[in-house]
């Protein structure tokens, strides 16, 4: 079964140290897809950014060795891949000789792609190496609007309106007070999102109250996303949109959803939160 309870979220864990494929568990994106009415062809492309601080294995003397490792998950696979059971895979590396991290790089890529169903493209660079840079989202904040609220969900598309009278505008709009809850077992997710696009001008009040209206809401980070692009398309009709979504890690992983009506990818700095 490929269904959230069915997987080892939310259940306390024997934590591997050796590697072992079978603990990645596959949720299919459509079930959700099918509840904002995305089917096929997609109306959006784009990338669940994936990035891993706690990636560690052994030399083929036993000494071990870090890395720090980024995956792209491309939003066309048929299925994401549950962060717990992420955790847990990953960590079956902990006790594992590799000969080295092209082995290390091939092993991940085989097995994410087997699960996502689609190429997942992986990057593992030294710690001291890597050094992501700290940029929060580019864009204006809506967050200091003098708005009253009340709805902390379900997610409510109504709030959103665009003003279709009005000259035409392309502008990036971010916030940080995105939170939404793990449909297992609760826990908050926390994070930071930015809709760019070019349209009608979107009413700065009714974009922030649909934001907060997630607050409650159950769903995984890239479904929260999709529901924002499918939400605000409807509901403003822009010529153009991307969503992007930076959550806070937990376990040592973050993931960094985005959807696009264009092709060109995000960059991958770090928020200060994260």
């Amino acid at each position: 079964m490929t269904t959230p309870e069915h997987s080892p979220l939310g259940k306390h864990t024997a934590y591997a140290d050796r590697y072992d494929p079978t603990l990645l568990f596959p949720i299919p994106r459509q079930a959700k897809r099918d509840e904002i009415g995305v089917r096929e062809p997609l109306p959006f492309q784009g990338v669940d950014i994936w990035n891993a601080y706690e990636l560690s294995w052994l030399d083929m003397h036993g000494k071990p060795m870090v890395g720090v490792a980024e995956f792209h998950v491309p939003a066309n696979s048929p299925n994401i891949i549950e962060s717990k059971s992420f955790k847990l895979y990953l960590n079956g590396f902990a006790q594992e000789p590799l000969a080295n991290v092209a082995a290390l790089r091939a092993l991940l890529q085989q097995d994410l792609t087997r699960v996502a169903g689609a190429v997942v493209n992986v990057t593992i660079r030294a710690p001291r190496v890597a050094q992501h840079t700290f940029a929060d989202l580019a864009g204006e904040s809506i967050d200091e609007l003098p708005v009253a609220i009340d709805d902390y969900g379900p997610p409510k598309a109504d709030y959103l309106h665009a003003n279709s009278d009005a000259e035409i505008v392309e502008e990036t709009l971010v916030s940080d007070l995105l939170r939404s809850n793990c449909p297992v077992t609760g826990q908050p997710d926390w994070g930071s999102v930015q809709i760019a696009y070019r349209g009608a001008p979107i009413d700065r009040e009714g974009l922030l109250r649909y934001l907060v209206s997630f607050r409650t809401h159950n769903e995984f980070h890239e479904q929260c996303v999709e529901r924002i692009f499918v939400d605000v398309m409807k509901r403003c009709a822009p010529q153009r949109l991307s969503v992007y979504a930076r959550y806070t890690r937990r376990g040592g992983l973050d993931i960094n959803p985005f959807r696009s009506t264009d092709a060109a990818l995000p960059g991958n700095s770090r928020a200060v939160r994260q």
